[in-house]
């Protein structure tokens, strides 16, 4: 999705000399890689486009993983992107002397850049669970992103590991649709109650009038919504604190009857804690005659299925591993040297950071789209990528013009930007909520905007000159 937009707003800028390069044969990145049934965007289908390129025909009120891949693939091609885009080519190192980037790749291709864009997302590189025995089930075992639709799920015993939004998608995809499906939990999740529902055909025409979309994209309800949710984020005691509260806890009350599976189901963190699950048919989904919840910790993987802490053994013919990504990968594992022998592995030893998730000192003329401590709330992270495209373009622009030949933050202020962030970050709920998550960094800090939307759109605005150093040309 960042190198799309990277390459578009590169083209409407009258620039043709640039190429994208992506490891796999074809685009899509998230929506490329995750394919398992039930696969659902949380942001409301009409936020989760370019602001330049709406799409007034989305089916569902949350888009359906493929027809979001469908759609990137529709503006790359619209766009004209196919003869900047070198497919199959893995990068594997890039090294910045001479005023120039030069990058090598798993192929042996090589390149030079003066500048670099790194847009390659945070959650692609699977991260396997430390579970004994993960090698000798006899059965299909894969992760989620890499799904094997070869496997027959209707004669099959299914076991999901893992409920973030993931496995709860999963979930409610396949309940009744196998003859048996075990979710294992570790830690009870809060789940935000939403509709889902079809636009019909006459809404989808109606949707080709931008006003009428845009109408449609900003009712009192949805922008209300995204007010109550960044105040509940920075502030725990907020009226949208207590209301998206509330909403969890009841969706939960009226869904689940049953007292046992209630509490199973019930977090010991307060809500919006960790990164909030949006469903609207889990709990519906997992009482279903043929769904068991199993919170036992799992002992170990053994031919047959699952065993758990409590001995039983879980008979299963697949095994899916909704255990998420390694959110601190970004990059790597890329080997990156900057200005001075500077490298990404030294620069980031403790945590990644970045001077507004977007440039790194003595990294001359390199910049992330989506970098760390990037995400804003549960918002589009295709809007918060083309805010972020603005500030890079303003940072880019004097070096492509010849009016500068390097810029880069300074290490005082990403020192000092960590500091105001990390302190920001600790009066958050995903730091006061009393949970663990991916959010955290190795400190235990949210590696997140701690800010308001509005904060953050401020501050893409426009760059502070005062914190970047500069190279003049000649």
């Amino acid at each position: 999705m960042a190198g799309i937009l990277a390459g578009i707003k590169l083209k409407s800028a009258g620039i043709e000399n640039f190429t994208i390069y992506e490891k796999a044969s074809q685009i899509g990145g998230t929506w490329r890689e995750n394919t398992y049934p039930g696969l659902t965007c949380d942001v409301p289908s009409h936020h989760y486009t370019y602001s330049f390129e709406r799409n007034p025909r989305w089916t569902r009120h949350l888009p359906p993983g493929p027809e979001v891949q469908a759609y990137f693939v529709g503006v790359f091609e619209k766009y004209e992107l196919t003869a900047h885009t070198c497919f199959n080519e893995e990068a594997i190192s890039a090294h910045y002397h001479g005023g120039l980037w030069h990058l090598t790749f798993a192929s042996g291709k090589t390149d030079e850049a003066t500048v670099l864009i790194m847009a390659s997302g945070v959650l692609h590189h699977p991260k396997l669970p430390d579970i004994p025995g993960l090698d000798s089930f006899e059965g299909a075992l894969f992760h989620t992103a890499r799904w094997d639709h070869t496997v027959d799920l209707s004669t099959s015993r299914v076991g999901v590991v893992g409920n973030g939004s993931t496995g709860v998608q999963i979930v409610s995809a396949l309940a009744g649709k196998v003859p048996a499906l075990f979710h294992f939990q570790r830690t009870a999740q809060w789940i935000m109650p939403v509709e889902n529902g079809h636009f019909s055909e006459a809404e989808q025409l109606s949707f080709e009038d931008p006003e009428t979309l845009r109408a449609a994209m900003n009712m009192p309800e949805y922008l209300a919504s995204v007010e109550a949710y960044t105040q509940a984020l920075i502030d725990e005691s907020s009226e949208g604190a207590k209301s998206l509260g509330d909403a969890c806890r009841a969706n939960l009350e009226q869904s689940v009857l049953d007292p046992v599976l209630k509490k199973k189901l019930t977090p010991s963190h307060q809500p919006l804690c960790k990164r909030l699950i949006f469903s609207p048919d889990y709990y519906q989904a997992i009482q279903h005659p043929s769904a068991h919840l199993v919170t036992e910790s799992i002992e170990r993987i053994e031919a047959t299925g699952i065993r758990t802490a409590d001995g039983v053994l879980h008979e299963l013919d697949v095994i899916a591993l909704a255990t998420g990504f390694d959110a601190r990968a970004f990059m790597r594992p890329m080997t990156i040297t900057g200005r001075g022998g500077t490298n990404l592995d030294t620069l980031w030893h403790d945590y990644p950071k970045a001077y507004y998730a977007i440039s790194m000192p003595d990294m001359p003329n390199l910049f992330m789209l989506n970098g760390p401590n990037g995400p804003v709330g549960n918002f589009s992270l295709i809007d918060i990528s083309e805010h972020q495209w603005n500030y890079i373009w303003q940072l880019m622009e004097p070096v492509l013009s010849g009016e500068i030949s390097e810029v880069c933050c300074t290490r005082d202020a990403l020192e000092a930007y960590e500091e105001k962030r990390s302190e920001a970050a600790k009066q958050t709920v995903w730091f006061k909520g009393g949970c663990q998550s991916w959010y955290l960094d190795s400190r235990g800090i949210p590696a997140s905007w701690p800010w308001t939307y509005g904060d953050f759109t401020a501050a893409m605005a426009r760059p502070d000159w005062t914190q970047f150093e500069t190279v003049a040309t000649g």
